[in-house]
C-alpha cells in the first residue's frame, strides 16, 4: 500500500537533522528548518486513506519513505506504531526515534534529514520537483 506527495525544493534545505526529515504544505522554509526536505506539499497525513493509516499502526509494519526529485533518489525504512495517528494537516515527518505525534509517519528510521544522499539535497535546495512515495508492508 502506498500514499505519494507531491512537493518542492527550496533554497533554504539543508537537511542537517539529526533525527528528524519533514515534508510540509507550508509553501516557505526559513533556514531554522533543518530538517525540512521539501515544502508546498499537495497532501499532508490527515489526506491520507483510512486503510493506510490502519495499515501503518501494525508495529510490526515496515514503512518506507522514498524521495525522488532532480534525477535523485534515497529511501528510508522504519517501522509503524500502534500509537500513528497521521492526522496532522501539515507536515509529515519521519523519525529516527519511537517518538509519536500527529505528524509522524515513521519510526526507528535508521537516518533522518542529515543522512539524505547529498545530490539529492542539492537538488531540493536548487528548488527541484519532488515525489515523495510512503509504502508501507
Amino acid at each position: 500500500m502506498e500514499e505519494v506527495i507531491r512537493a518542492r525544493g527550496h533554497e533554504n534545505v539543508r537537511a542537517e537533522h539529526a533525527s528528524t526529515f519533514e515534508v510540509t504544505t507550508d509553501d516557505y522554509l526559513t533556514p531554522a528548518g533543518d530538517c525540512i526536505l521539501a515544502i508546498d506539499a499537495d497532501r499532508a497525513p490527515a489526506d491520507f486513506d483510512p486503510a493506510f493509516v490502519e495499515a501503518c499502526q501494525d508495529s510490526d509494519a515496515t514503512i518506507t519513505v522514498t524521495i525522488e526529485a532532480g534525477g535523485c533518489r534515497d529511501s528510508v525504512t522504519g517501522h509503524g506504531d500502534p500509537d500513528l495517528e497521521l492526522t496532522n494537516e501539515r507536515s509529515a515527518v519521519g523519525r529516527t526515534s519511537d517518538y509519536v505525534d500527529d505528524r509522524t509517519i515513521v519510526n526507528d528510521a535508521p537516518f533522518a534529514a542529515a543522512g539524505f544522499d547529498r545530490d539529492l539535497v542539492d537538488a531540493l535546495a536548487g528548488g527541484a520537483e519532488a515525489t515523495v512515495t510512503i509504502t508501507v508492508e
